[in-house]
């Protein structure tokens, strides 16, 4: 199976269909940190990144959305003192698509590289 980070978004409706259980259970250790929560029974990926201060938790959030906008998928991003709650879902279809897997592995992508300057 190819990573997640390194795939791309696909066009998504409301004709796609959600992912099953099975489905979920194959992709979620590959974004072991996420959480699926459900949100007015809306199943839904999300993760809050730890940061030093504003100023690096902004930067973050910036690169979530520039990366958000390449691949036409968008997040819901809370940025605060020092932290960076992250959820995505799929909106179309009221719960998660394989899209949401693949920018969430993006999404750690992201983090880990800013963790190493």
């Amino acid at each position: 199976m190819q990573n997640l980070g390194e795939r791309k978004c696909v066009a998504c409706s409301g004709n796609s269909p959600g992912m099953t259980e099975a489905e979920i259970t194959e992709l979620k250790p590959q974004i072991p940190e996420w959480e699926i929560i459900q949100v007015n029974g809306e199943q839904r990926l999300e993760r809050i990144y730890k940061f030093p201060n504003f100023e690096s938790a902004l930067h973050f959030t910036n690169q979530v959305g520039a990366i958000a906008e390449t691949e036409g998928h968008h997040p819901a991003l809370l940025t605060e003192w020092g932290k960076v709650t992250v959820t995505w879902w799929t909106h179309a279809i009221s719960g998660l698509h394989q899209n949401d897997f693949i920018m969430a592995a993006k999404t750690d992508n992201i983090a880990a590289t800013l963790a190493q300057k």
